[in-house]
């Protein structure tokens, strides 16, 4: 069992730890100080290439082209890197324990990694059938999508199971971007989630509408309002069929779950304050423990732009978050200070020639504007959320960057809206005034 001491430990290898180690490197380094210890055995990455390029059949995306930070535009930060830079990148390892207090961290291989500062970086865990006890949900060829094996594993089905059925369960962001992707490679590809349109915790259903329309017309079967309560396999113990709760049976050779994630906290259970299912922070990532920064996922953190606090699960927030926390400790350091995080929230999502952005905040009224007729050639089309008189949200389908841009500064600026109908016959003209 061997001992280590760091200055500082980044705990986990997905986005934030990446933008960690780079704003670490940013602020300068002596070699030894910092590591960053993942389970997975390659260097971060960006993960939303996993459900995008990575599954297609031309322009497919490897490692190493997309290591962090890449998907920002910034150095793509290769094992080499780390090395460059001092930086101790401890790969294939799990922690098993955490001692917060007396900063300590051990591994399944009962390796101990003492620290100074810790960064928790743990990201999230997808939710699992069998975590229900979904009868037959452990059969081969039903997968789930977080980390690079699990990719890696779909890639060789869909060559296996070339020109055959698939099943997506859900209708969120997986559900949705995967179903673009499993068509793309020639498979029959069905849905199927229990709310009434997709992606419901963020679209409306007038959004919902277009994008349901767009991938039947696609080709691709949505059955709503069910659920899957169970499977069936062949003799080799692989999924032939998914059983709904309507009574349906579907037939499949491949089935992809994408039912939501879970952040991954257990480790500091009893030793953090938590809320709203992540640790609790202020707005520089700091936990009630004394050196110890949560970011990412896990982070449970003041939203300075609407007065509460939230959880936050998009590659966006996990960059900047990550960033803030390092900019905090070593203004700790120095005895320096920096602003409050103030973040905007911010969502996008690509699929087949689709691309969306949303800013802001989904509450109150919204009101559609432009073509969002799912066989339209065009599809350019968007929504406003208006709350007490205010425009607080903004979507847009198909923008140029500048119009992207626009419909930022309209949720952060907040501005007066006079009515629903002068929104929805102005649509992106408002937005170009602010």
């Amino acid at each position: 069992m061997a001992e280590k001491h760091f200055k500082y430990i980044i705990l986990g290898g997905g986005v934030s730890a990446g933008y960690a180690a780079r704003e670490f490197s940013k602020h300068g380094l002596q070699p030894g100080e910092l590591a960053l210890i993942s389970k997975e055995a390659v260097a971060p990455y960006e993960r939303p290439a996993l459900s995008k390029a990575y599954l297609f059949p031309q322009g497919t995306a490897r490692l190493p082209g997309f290591h962090t930070c890449v998907g920002s535009g910034g150095e793509r930060l290769l094992p080499e890197w780390y090395t460059e830079k001092g930086i101790e990148l401890v790969l294939s390892t799990e922690i098993v324990k955490a001692d917060l207090f007396s900063k300590s961290l051990t591994s399944a291989a009962g390796d101990i990694f003492k620290f100074d500062n810790l960064i928790i970086a743990t990201g999230s865990t997808v939710i699992r059938l069998t975590d229900f006890g979904v009868k037959g949900a452990d059969a081969k060829n039903i997968f789930y999508l977080r980390e690079i094996d699990d990719a890696d594993k779909l890639v060789e089905a869909i060559k296996a199971k070339k020109n055959g059925k698939a099943v997506v369960v859900g209708g969120g962001y997986i559900g949705l971007e995967l179903s673009a992707a499993l068509k793309i490679n020639n498979l029959d590809v069905c849905m199927v989630y229990p709310e009434p349109w997709c992606m419901p915790r963020l679209f409306t259903a007038d959004i919902a509408k277009f994008y349901e329309g767009y991938y039947t017309n696609k080709g691709i079967q949505i059955i709503k309002g069910t659920v899957a309560v169970g499977f069936g396999s062949n003799d080799n113990g692989e999924v032939k069929e998914v059983q709904l709760k309507d009574g349906r049976v579907l037939d499949a050779d491949i089935v992809v779950v994408g039912v939501g994630g879970r952040p991954l906290t257990t480790l500091f259970k009893g030793q953090v304050q938590e809320e709203k299912g992540g640790i609790k922070t202020d707005a520089f990532f700091k936990t009630n423990v004394p050196d110890v920064y949560a970011v990412g996922d896990v982070a449970t953190f003041p939203m300075k732009l609407y007065g509460d606090i939230r959880r936050v699960e998009h590659v966006d927030h996990a960059r900047k978050s990550a960033e803030q926390a390092v900019k905090a400790i070593k203004a700790s350091e120095e005895g320096k200070s920096i602003e409050e995080y103030d973040y905007l929230p911010y969502f996008y999502s690509r699929s087949f020639d689709l691309s969306w952005q949303f800013y802001g905040d989904n509450v109150g009224d919204a009101v559609v504007f432009g073509d969002n007729d799912p066989a339209s050639s065009s599809h350019k089309f968007g929504s406003y959320w208006i709350k007490d008189g205010k425009v607080v949200g903004a979507f847009l389908e198909s923008g140029t960057p500048e119009e992207n841009n626009a419909i930022a500064k309209v949720a952060r600026v907040q501005p007066v809206a006079e009515s629903l109908d002068q929104l929805s016959k102005e649509g992106l003209g408002f937005a170009s005034k602010i």
